[in-house]
């Protein structure tokens, strides 16, 4: 019964909720631990009779384990949805994770590159003019342009890019497809580049291929951001999704919409987006301490 429950709640999301398989893994591994701690403290493996009480009992388990807040979080809303799905399906009578409230986390601003550093970056850094080297500014650009992901700047497309219409066509979570317009530069960027890939005959489908010419894969991505990345900024976090960070962030200190960068970073709920105000608000605090005779 628990293996059948667990794999048609994991069919579900794949099929119905169309969650990535790295979203899919992890609720496994969050629901076989949960199912390992009942066997080991309650000795008993069946999900369909688990009240909140043992809920209660594995996340004070976590919490001794070292796990942060956030984690614990994480695992709190895989059982949630799990236990909304067996009582949606009639699995189950009552939903054992109603009484259960996630545990208060400290709020982290979301880390991104200063403007003048993004300047230094992509105007002031020289980039070799063969194929490498076009790749790696390329690379940089599209993801301080448009603020897409990793994974959908790894699947982006040749004939995802509209040069006529300055355009790019992005696959995101979900299966989610958007548009996103691309300034004059970055369109000579791509166009400079793509000559450079015909002359080299490489004929992967991808945009944005190594220099074998083969698809990217996430390391290779996360090794170009943070080698460029140390030699402009000491932040500590140097990965593609801070570069997302700074191109919303950035967006908003220029006075963009919310509901524009929302739709730009493909985020289904506003509330997603708003965080990425706290830091503008952050910067009108600094300025009125600094400023204001009564600060």
């Amino acid at each position: 019964m628990k293996l059948l429950m667990v794999e048609t709640f994991l069919k579900y999301l794949s099929f119905e909720k169309r969650y990535s398989k790295h979203t899919i893994e992890a609720y496994r591994k969050d629901l076989q631990q949960f199912t390992d701690f009942l066997i080991s403290d309650f000795e008993t493996s069946e999900l369909d009779t688990v009240r909140h009480i043992q809920i209660r009992n594995w996340i004070v388990a976590l919490m001794d384990d070292g796990l942060s807040p956030k984690s614990v979080n994480r695992k709190i809303a895989t059982l949630k949805s799990f236990y909304k799905f067996l009582l949606a399906r009639e699995y189950v009578d009552a939903n054992p994770t109603s009484q259960i409230k996630p545990l208060k986390t400290e709020k982290d601003l979301p880390s991104f590159v200063k403007e003048e550093e993004m300047t230094e970056l992509l105007d002031r850094v020289e980039f070799s003019s063969d194929f490498s080297g076009q790749r790696d500014k390329l690379l940089l650009e599209l993801l301080y342009s448009t603020g897409i992901r990793l994974a959908e700047l790894q699947g982006l497309e040749e004939t995802d890019i509209n040069i006529y219409e300055k355009t790019i066509r992005v696959l995101g979570k979900r299966n989610k497809e958007r548009i996103i317009p691309i300034g004059n530069s970055l369109v000579q960027l791509i166009e400079t580049y793509r000559n450079l890939k015909r002359s080299m005959e490489m004929t992967e489908p991808n945009l944005l291929l190594t220099d074998g010419g083969k698809s990217l894969y996430p390391m290779f991505i996360y090794r170009k951001v943070k080698k460029y990345l140390t030699a402009v900024t000491t932040l500590s976090k140097k990965s593609p999704h801070v570069m997302r960070h700074t191109f919303a962030t950035h967006l908003l200190n220029k006075g963009a919409d919310l509901n524009a960068v929302k739709d730009l970073l493909g985020h289904t709920s506003l509330a997603a987006t708003q965080v990425y105000t706290h830091n503008s608000i952050e910067k009108l605090k600094a300025a009125f301490d600094q400023a204001h005779p009564k600060a």
